[in-house]
C-alpha cells in the first residue's frame, strides 16, 4: 500500500484529506508545517501545501525524502513551474475531486508526474518559454529544414543552429527533432 504524508497548516484540510484517503493509502504522518515534517516524513508521496508558516512548501520540496505532490489553492503558473523545478513530481489544486487526488498519488508513486489539467498548459508554457530565435528555429524544423538551411535562412552559423536545437530539445524534453515538433504542436508552441 502506498504510504502518504500530509503537510498543510489548515486542520480541516488535513482532517479532510485523511478521511478521504485513508481507505486507499497508508497515512504515515500529518504535519502542520514543513518545519515539523522535515526529518519525520516516512512516506512514498507527500501532499504538500506551498503556503505554510515558517519554511515555505517550496523551500521544503528538496528537503523531503519523498516524492512531492503539491496540493495548493494557488493556480499561478510561476508557482507550478517553481515547484516542479524544485523537484515536485506533481501540482494539484485543492479543489480537485478525491478521485483525481488518488490518481495523482498513484501516478507519482509509480514514477510519473501529474499536473492539474486546469493549470497544466500554463505551467508547461511558463516552464518552456523560448526566445524569439528558438521559436524561429523550431518553426523551420517543423518545415523540415536542415541545420544548414536554417542557418542560411536566419543568417547565423550552423553551430549556432545546433546550439538552438539542443536548447529546444532540452526545454521540450524531446529526444529528437520530430518529437520536438510533435510536442511543440501539441502544446501550441508553434
Amino acid at each position: 500500500m502506498t504510504r502518504v504524508a500530509i503537510v498543510d497548516d489548515h486542520p480541516v484540510v488535513r482532517e479532510g484529506l485523511v478521511a478521504a484517503l485513508e481507505r486507499k493509502f497508508e497515512i504515515t504522518g500529518v504535519f502542520a508545517s514543513a518545519d515539523e515534517a522535515i526529518g519525520r516524513v516516512n512516506a512514498d508521496v507527500v501532499l504538500l501545501d506551498l503556503e505554510l508558516p515558517g519554511m515555505s512548501g517550496l523551500d521544503a520540496i528538496e528537503r523531503l525524502p519523498s516524492k512531492v505532490l503539491v496540493l495548493t489553492a494557488y493556480d499561478a503558473a510561476e508557482d507550478g513551474d517553481r515547484a516542479m523545478q524544485a523537484g515536485a513530481k506533481g501540482y494539484l489544486l485543492k479543489g480537485a475531486p478525491v478521485d483525481e487526488i488518488e490518481r495523482a498519488i498513484n501516478t507519482i508513486a509509480g514514477g510519473g508526474t501529474y499536473v492539474d489539467p486546469r493549470v497544466a498548459s500554463r505551467v508547461i508554457l511558463h516552464g518552456q518559454r523560448m526566445t524569439k530565435r528558438q521559436r524561429e528555429v523550431l518553426r523551420l524544423i517543423a518545415e523540415g529544414k536542415s541545420n544548414k538551411e536554417i542557418a542560411a535562412k536566419l543568417r547565423i552559423t550552423e553551430r549556432t543552429v545546433k546550439f538552438h536545437v539542443a536548447s529546444i530539445l532540452n526545454r521540450l524534453d524531446a529526444e529528437n527533432r520530430a518529437q520536438a515538433v510533435a510536442l511543440a504542436t501539441e502544446r501550441h508552441l508553434i
